[in-house]
């Protein structure tokens, strides 16, 4: 018995093996990228990163001596019958009534004098990206507008529609802007624009999808990990459980030195190989799943003929930051404001940024300028509103009564609703179902920001913790992205090792 025992154990020592290195050799080339572009990730964000002159517009105070028009004075002025939304700009000293048209057209009208600005959109586009860039000189060499996201403008941007505006000047600045918002969404010099290529490219596989669809690269990304994996998984096999045979080899020549430092790097950091490979290939899997949040969004026309209301009648601290938007929540229409306000921090460190919160209130128009404390109720309006239209869960599970946390957030956390989410302020609310859902709900443009079940959380989490190693926070940003380029660095000369053990054979 205990020579059939041996015979069998060997004949799996020798088969494991074996198909070890058929995996390794066609897995070689895709390792070799994707520790490379992993490297370069957090190089480029620690060595590498770019910076910009302003992040945020700031101290956009309304002057209400210039508004003269009612709204529904300028739209019936220039002859329109129904808009989907409206808000108040100001830029080169003028107050702009910024509006939505039914269309999804983007008009300007002068608040002093009710002219339509012509090119409006693109003039505050441009006017945007130079303060932003803090740049006044440069020409300008294009301005077009992305309904969609493309290699370089990313989903983790959220923003559409945004201008991407291109400057003549030696680093091919490219600002991205969303002018409903007035915000930025990214920036790309030349340098970045590099890097997120090679990025795409190398990590994501991108060409896969332009030369075929994003299934196919899902597809054969999701193979490719999986071979990977097996790999992995049989090195640790016969280099773990049969580590006494192959502690015994004699490093005398270069060969058996290079197969003794493969085998024991790769035992060393078998942890994070397996961890690499395990978050990625889930993270790939979900992606098969169709992207519906940039479409979750209410947009209701309002006729002029509805929305008689006068701004500056309005109980307004008109001292602060102002927020205006069309409102159609129970059969009523509502003008909504957001007041931001700038929270004082006690720290002395110069980098701290005050933290805006946001008194939001709602004005009915009829009884007219009835005001009301309704954003929750709105928020959880949208959940019930777009759920009928998207069937997100059972809808009798979406009701106030089945809520269990309700929370509005002026900033970002930790757990679920991260930085990568950029809209704020959002209204929280988790629901007690099977699966745990929760909504994030942007009331000022009335859509979904995210949503998170079960699923979510646990991609999420493995991601997060095993693939951007998010557990090592605690000792800053800078050791967390030291300890991922060396384990992406030391995966790197596993392979190149094993690359060598397959030339010589």
């Amino acid at each position: 018995m205990r020579t059939k025992d041996s015979k069998f154990k060997k004949r799996v020592k020798q088969n494991i093996y074996k198909y070890h290195k058929y995996l390794a050799f066609f897995t070689i080339v895709p390792v070799l990228f994707w520790s490379l572009s992993g490297i370069m990730h957090p190089m480029m964000s620690n060595f590498f990163k770019p910076e910009i002159a302003k992040e945020y517009l700031e101290n956009q105070k309304i002057d209400t001596t210039k508004i003269n028009y009612t709204l529904q004075e300028v739209l019936v002025k220039n002859k329109i019958k129904s808009i989907k939304n409206f808000r108040i700009i100001s830029f080169e000293n003028q107050e702009y009534y910024q509006v939505k048209s039914s269309k999804n057209e983007i008009l300007y009208f002068n608040t002093s004098n009710a002219i339509s600005l012509k090119n409006g959109d693109n003039l505050y586009a441009e006017w945007l990206s130079r303060y932003f860039l803090n740049d006044s000189e440069s020409k300008i060499k294009s301005n077009i507008v992305l309904t969609e996201f493309d290699n370089q403008y990313k989903y983790i941007n959220r923003y559409l529609p945004v201008h991407k505006v291109t400057f003549d000047r030696n680093d091919d600045m490219e600002i991205y802007v969303e002018t409903t918002s007035s915000k930025l969404a990214t920036f790309n010099p030349k340098s970045r624009k590099a890097f997120i290529w090679c990025f795409d490219t190398f990590h994501n596989f991108s060409f896969l999808e332009k030369i075929s669809n994003e299934y196919v690269r899902i597809i054969l990304v999701s193979i490719s990990l999986f071979i990977i994996l097996c790999s992995a998984i049989s090195g640790l096999v016969i280099y773990g459980l049969f580590w006494k045979q192959f502690k015994k080899i004699n490093a005398t020549t270069s060969e058996l030195k290079t197969r003794k430092n493969h085998r024991k790097l790769g035992l060393l950091f078998s942890f994070f190989t397996l961890a690499f490979v395990w978050s990625g290939l889930f993270h790939i899997v979900k992606k098969w799943e169709p992207n519906m949040i940039p479409s979750l969004v209410y947009e209701p026309s309002f006729e002029t003929k509805d929305i008689a209301f006068n701004l500056k009648k309005l109980d307004i601290d008109w001292n602060e930051e102002i927020n205006f938007g069309l409102i159609n929540f129970e059969n009523k229409t509502y003008v909504r404001t957001a007041v931001k306000k700038l929270d004082k921090l006690d720290s002395k460190d110069a980098k701290d940024k005050p933290k805006p919160t946001y008194n939001v209130c709602y004005y009915s128009l009829n009884p007219s300028n009835k005001r009301e404390d309704l954003d929750v109720k709105y928020a959880q309006f949208l959940v019930e509103k777009l759920n009928e239209e998207h069937h997100f869960i059972d809808k009798n599970l979406v009701t106030t009564s089945n809520q269990k946390e309700v929370a509005i957030l002026n900033d970002f956390d930790k757990k679920e609703y991260g930085f990568v989410n950029k809209r704020l302020p959002v209204i929280k609310i988790a629901y007690n179902t099977p699966e745990n859902n929760t909504f994030y709900m942007e009331t000022n443009t009335s859509r979904i920001a995210a949503k998170v079940n079960n699923y979510d959380r646990a991609e999420g989490y493995t991601f997060a913790l095993l693939h951007k190693f998010l557990y090592l926070e605690w000792a800053g940003k800078p050791i967390r992205d030291f300890v991922t380029v060396l384990t992406a660095l030391s995966i790197l000369v596993v392979s190149i090792l094993g690359l060598l053990i397959l030339r010589k054979k």
